[in-house]
């Protein structure tokens, strides 16, 4: 039996939608050139995976099993519209950068996994922490990526200049190419942490 807590800390680490289970990479790759981005599109995605994984637990009853996936997109797509709009109101800036992305967490395979995986088999209270603990995840995964790229590309990060005139930027990792080899690193570093506590164990 699994405690309580496990439920919320597995997202941050063991299970972790970037760096262990590899999901939802379009929006990792794509919009982790600036740690603002990164942060942004991770609030964006914890806030649909909450509201979907509270709303499906709690009607999973009441939903036939024949239509259930349709079922979970049409609750998806609701809290995305919401997410949407209110990004589009509240934070224009930043929505035009994430632009396309933030209707395309619809399909994003970490919210409809959950939805799946865990939500349609639990209580309330279990999908709560599961989509806190894998929402944290994934938006501390998108800020470190963010965060990284946006010194090397940049010399800044959340906008704020780090460095002095004399710093040389290494603009490919603010372009595509630079996703994938921060990522890379990144999972090359995790994987190898993994293996030894593993090892320690």
């Amino acid at each position: 039996m699994k405690s309580t807590s496990y439920e919320f800390f597995k997202g941050l680490w063991k299970e972790n939608p970037t760096f262990r289970l590899l999901l939802g990479m379009c929006p990792t790759l794509a919009v982790t050139n600036a740690a603002i981005n990164g942060f942004a599109m991770g609030l964006a995605t914890t806030f649909v995976l909450l509201g979907s994984n509270i709303m499906i637990a709690a009607l999973k009853k009441l939903i036939p099993d024949k239509v259930r996936i349709p079922s979970y997109i049409i609750i998806i797509a609701t809290f995305v519209t919401i997410a949407d709009l209110g990004l589009a109101a509240y934070f224009p800036d930043i929505y035009k950068v994430l632009g396309l992305f933030i209707p395309l967490i619809v399909v994003n395979c970490i919210i409809l996994g959950r939805a799946e995986a865990f939500a349609s088999r639990n209580s309330v209270g279990a999908s709560l922490l599961d989509a806190l603990g894998m929402g944290a995840g994934f938006t501390w995964a998108l800020t470190l990526l963010g965060i990284i790229r946006e010194i090397l590309g940049m010399g800044s990060v959340f906008g704020i200049k780090l460095f002095g005139e004399s710093f040389i930027s290494w603009i490919i990792f603010i372009l595509p190419p630079g996703a994938f080899l921060t990522l890379g690193l990144l999972l090359g570093l995790f994987n190898a942490l993994s293996k030894k506590k593993a090892e320690a164990n």
